[in-house]
C-alpha cells in the first residue's frame, strides 16, 4: 500500500488599502494564505494598512507526487534567498518578495508554507523536511545547520553552487544520451515495421505459391507469421508492463535497488554508476563538512544520498564501526575497498593537513569529469553496437528471402 503525502493549502486573494510612510494611501492585490500573513506582507513592505479585504478564495489539495519542481527551480529558490540574505534582507521578508516573484503554483505553494511556518515561530528548515520528493535529505541538513550557526547566507551560496553543478552533469548525461536513444527507438520501429508488416507479406508470397523454401527462410517466415497474428497483443503487454515497472520503481525501494544493482553489474555501465556514486559522495560529504556538521552524522547523510547500496554500506560501516570505535578517518576509509586508493590516501592525508571539504570538493570535480569521459566512451561502444543489430536484423530477414529466390530461379 502506497501512502501518498498530501498537503492542503487555503490560498485566497486579497485586496488591501494601505498608507506608505510619507501619507500616500496605496492599494493592491496579494494572494495570502490567511490575513495575518497580508498584514506581514504590508509589515516587511513598511506600509501601514487601511482595510484588508479578500476578494477570491481557493482550496487546493496537492500531492507531492504530482508536484513538478525542477532542479532549475530549486536552483533559483536557493539563488535568490543567497542574494537576499547576502543585502540583509530579513527572512520573512524575503519569502514575501519571493511569493510575489514565482509565478509557478507549485514553488509558491511550499513558499507560503514557509512563510506560515515562519509566523509561527518554527525553523526554517522545517518545511523542507516535510517535502522530502522536491528538496533532499542533505539540501535540509545543510540549511539546519546554516541556521543553527547563523550562516544561513553562506549555505544557500554553497548549495546553489552544488545544485548547479549537479543540474551541470545531468545535462551532459542526457545530451551524451540522446543520440544512442533515438538510433535504439529508430531500431525498434524498424524491427517492428519489418517482423509484424512486410516479412509476413513475404512470408506468404512464397507459401502460397506452393513453394518449399529452406530451413533458414521457414524460421524467419514462422517468425514474422507469428509476430503478424500476435504482434500488437505483445506490443500491449510490453507497454503495461513497462507502466508497471515504472510504477513499482516510484514506489518500491527493493524494485529500485534491484534495477540499480542489476545496471551497476553491466559493464561500462558499471564504471559510470561507481563514479557518480563517488562523485555525489565527495560533493555531498564536502558540503556538510564545511555547514560545519559532525564527521560521523554527515557520512550517515551522505550514505543516503549518494544512490549506490555499495557505497552506502561502506559509509555507515566507516562511521559506525570505525568513527565510532576510535579510527581516524584515513583508517576507516583504506578498510573499505569500494573506495579506491587513491580516495583514502588524500582522504588520510586531508585529514591530518585539516582541509578535508577542500580535498572532497576536488575529488568532486575530477570525478565529474571521469563520468563526462566515461558516458563518451559508452556512447562510442553504443552506437556502433546498435548500428550492427539493425544490420543484422535487416541482413537475416534479406537473406531469408534471396535464398528461396535464388533456388527459383536456378530450376528455370
Amino acid at each position: 500500500m502506497v501512502t501518498r503525502s498530501v498537503h492542503k493549502y487555503i490560498v485566497m486573494k486579497f485586496h488591501y488599502i494601505a498608507s506608505q510612510q510619507d501619507g500616500r494611501v496605496i492599494e493592491g492585490d496579494v494572494d495570502s494564505p490567511n490575513v495575518q500573513s497580508v498584514l506581514s506582507y504590508l509589515s516587511t513592505n513598511n506600509l501601514k494598512p487601511v482595510s484588508v479585504k479578500v476578494i477570491e478564495e481557493r482550496k487546493k489539495e496537492i500531492s507531492l507526487f504530482e508536484q513538478k519542481v525542477t532542479i532549475t527551480d530549486q536552483i533559483f529558490l536557493t539563488k535568490y534567498l543567497a542574494l537576499m540574505l547576502k543585502i540583509g534582507t530579513g527572512l520573512l521578508e524575503a519569502i514575501n518578495i519571493l511569493i510575489a516573484d514565482f509565478k509557478k503554483p507549485s514553488i509558491r505553494n511550499i513558499l507560503y508554507e514557509i512563510r506560515s511556518s515562519l509566523e509561527q515561530g518554527q525553523p526554517f528548515y522545517t518545511t523542507f523536511s516535510r517535502h522530502p520528493k522536491v528538496f533532499s535529505n542533505v539540501y535540509t541538513n545543510l540549511v539546519k545547520a546554516g541556521e543553527a550557526s547563523g550562516n544561513l547566507e553562506k549555505i544557500f551560496q554553497d548549495l546553489t553552487l552544488v545544485l548547479t553543478k549537479e543540474k551541470e552533469l545531468r545535462d551532459q548525461l542526457k545530451s551524451a544520451l540522446v543520440y544512442p536513444v533515438l538510433l535504439l527507438i529508430g531500431a525498434v520501429l524498424i524491427l517492428v515495421f519489418l517482423v509484424m508488416f512486410a516479412l509476413p507479406k513475404i512470408a506468404n508470397v512464397f507459401l502460397d505459391s506452393g513453394f518449399d523454401p529452406p530451413a533458414f527462410s521457414k524460421a524467419v517466415f514462422a517468425v514474422g507469421l507469428f509476430f503478424s497474428k500476435f504482434g500488437f497483443f505483445i506490443i500491449g503487454l510490453a507497454i503495461i508492463g513497462i507502466i508497471v515497472g515504472i510504477g513499482f520503481y516510484k514506489t518500491s525501494m527493493f524494485f529500485r535497488k534491484f534495477i540499480g544493482n542489476l545496471f551497476a553489474s553491466l559493464p561500462l555501465v558499471k564504471t559510470v554508476v561507481m563514479k557518480m556514486a563517488l562523485q555525489r559522495f565527495a560533493s555531498t560529504l564536502s558540503s556538510l563538512i564545511k555547514a560545519g556538521m559532525p564527521l560521523t552524522e554527515a557520512l550517515k547523510i551522505t550514505a543516503d544520498a549518494v544512490a549506490n547500496q555499495q557505497v552506502h554500506d561502506a559509509l555507515l560501516r566507516i562511521s559506525d564501526q570505525g568513527l565510532a570505535k576510535g579510527l581516524t578517518i584515513g583508517e576507516a576509509f583504506r578498510r573499505e575497498p569500494v573506495f579506491p586508493q587513491t580516495i583514502s590516501n588524500l582522504v588520510a592525508i586531508s585529514e591530518r593537513a585539516g582541509h578535508l571539504d577542500e580535498v572532497l570538493e576536488t575529488l568532486s570535480e575530477f570525478y565529474a569529469k571521469e563520468i563526462d569521459s566515461s558516458v563518451k566512451e559508452l556512447v562510442s561502444f553504443l552506437e556502433p553496437a546498435l548500428l550492427l543489430f539493425i544490420g543484422i536484423v535487416i541482413g537475416v530477414i534479406a537473406l531469408a528471402i534471396i535464398v528461396p529466390i535464388y533456388q527459383l530461379t536456378t530450376q528455370f
